[in-house]
């Protein structure tokens, strides 16, 4: 299928069919680039929920949820095969749809397959314990597999976050309602085609399209899901907590995020100013993970704020179609709006612009949703833009003194998903690593996701942790059972 075929084709995915939505309504897709309609999408209600909730029950009663661990990992392994057999379609897709960067795109695409061969290999690790008790028996643990799970989505990384998630729902014996963003459906229906197309059962992978405030409301709500698994804004998942508590549904949360890169006079700050403006950049700063935050030491604050200014002019933003693009556009003309107020909202504050903050000159981009990257400068913990996740091309630099100044600053925040340390002290790297609120830290890079390792954010980051080993424990639930091995009497 060719990308335009695909854009044309929008429609949800409920027990292995193509259907339209139950009232027939659509929404448009528009393209960030160029800012067009590409596509009309159906447009689902709380009816289409429950018609995908009863299809994916259907599929795990019917077999998939007693499937034994290496036939899900064949055809999970299956999944992968034909994810990555259609890598240039799903990534023109995805670039397409949400302004990304083709490069970005195909590098996205690949790591999906990899995820799902990661919990293909994994559906035969989940398993139990021996516990020794007091009470003379054998106990032991089985883990089941929770059921019907609801996956609500987002837009800046669509089919990649998703595949956080559908790879260890599916690995641990679970069948899938999943909602994409409004923004950017495309390639999630596409894989739903894909999923029957490698074989997996009709009803195991369902797409519901639609607004979060109908379609995702009700599979938070929904009685007959057992697990929700978000990313998205705290708020929402605020949200989806008080919804879930209706059935006291297990949940877990990747919310937002307001990063730190801490900066030691010892770094290598030519490397540091290099590599980090990829840190807070990428994807148009559209990243939950978004190093915004530099908190630099003082003594080397000028050179660094002068190096990272200059590595952000050579950042190449342009048309997402092009492989010397670097940043796209934002997703929408919305979005834009929104990290615009917050640019002014810097400079009405105080703060210093330093470079970026306004659309680019170049007449091939007019149309589109650009933003050049924002450099801030002599910025305090009470400004806006160091304080709320803007989620966009903007970073704030704050000088520091101490160690323990520098810990604070960062720990300055009601988030605490990622950051990054730098320095060549590793006593010290060890200790700040250690008392940084953030639920992943990386030390002399910017590296927040490894695929095998547990991702997830401390307070208002989340709670519950995707990828690794802990995401499989999340989609399972424990069963602890005893036996009386007395002799019969």
């Amino acid at each position: 299928m060719t990308t335009e075929q695909a854009i044309q084709a929008v429609r949800m995915i409920i027990d292995g069919r193509q259907v339209d939505g139950s009232d027939g309504r659509t929404f448009d897709v528009v393209e960030p680039h160029a800012g067009m309609t590409i596509a009309h999408v159906a447009e689902g209600t709380t009816a289409d929920v429950d018609r995908a909730v009863a299809a994916a029950q259907a599929a795990f009663d019917g077999g998939w949820g007693t499937m034994t661990a290496p036939d899900r990992a064949r055809l999970m392994l299956r999944l992968a095969q034909v994810v990555s057999d259609h890598h240039e379609e799903l990534s023109r897709l995805e670039s397409r749809n949400i302004g990304k960067p083709i490069s970005g795109a195909r590098w996205e695409i690949g790591r999906v397959s990899d995820v799902l061969e990661f919990y293909a290999g994994a559906t035969s690790k989940l398993h139990g314990e021996t516990i020794p008790t007091t009470r003379p028996g054998f106990d032991f643990t089985l883990r089941e597999p929770v059921g019907v799970v609801g996956l609500i989505v987002p837009w800046n990384f669509p089919l990649y976050l998703a595949s956080w998630k559908i790879g260890p729902a599916l690995a641990a014996g679970n069948t899938i309602v999943l909602k994409p963003a409004s923004y950017s459906p495309l390639t999630a229906v596409r894989f739903g085609e894909l999923s029957l197309e490698a074989g997996i059962p009709a009803g195991v992978v369902n797409v519901v399209t639609g607004p979060g405030a109908t379609v995702g409301a009700a599979i938070a709500a929904h009685g007959g899901i057992g697990k929700v698994g978000f990313t998205g804004e705290t708020a929402t998942g605020q949200e989806i907590m008080r919804l879930a508590a209706g059935n006291i549904k297990k949940v877990s949360l990747e919310l937002g995020g307001k990063s730190p890169n801490i900066v030691f006079a010892d770094a290598d700050v030519e490397r540091f100013a290099a590599e980090s403006p990829y840190s807070v950049f990428d994807n148009c700063g559209q990243d939950c993970c978004a190093r915004s935050r530099i908190i630099v030491h003082r003594s080397v604050h000028e050179k660094v704020v002068r190096l990272f200014a200059e590595a952000t002019l050579r950042v190449k933003v342009g048309d997402p179609s092009d492989d010397a693009t670097e940043v796209g556009p934002l997703v929408s003309f919305r979005q834009r709006q929104r990290v615009v107020d917050y640019v002014e909202s810097g400079k009405a504050e105080g703060a210093e612009l330093v470079v970026g903050g306004v659309p680019p000159t170049d007449p091939a981009l007019a149309r589109g949703a650009y933003l050049m990257p924002a450099v801030f400068d002599r910025t305090t913990t009470d400004m806006r833009i160091v304080r709320e996740e803007i989620f966009g091309p903007v970073v704030a630099v704050i000088p520091f003194d101490t160690e323990d100044e520098a810990v604070r600053l960062a720990n300055a925040s009601p988030y605490g998903l990622s950051g990054s340390v730098w320095t060549r002290d590793i006593a010290r790297a060890i200790r700040v690593s250690k008392a940084v609120q953030t639920g992943v830290i990386s030390v002399n890079c910017n590296n927040s996701v490894h695929i095998e390792a547990p991702f997830g954010g401390y307070k208002m980051s989340g709670l519950g942790r995707d990828l690794g080993m802990d995401a499989l424990r999340e989609y399972s639930e424990v069963k602890n059972v005893y036996v009386d091995l007395r002799p019969a009497e």
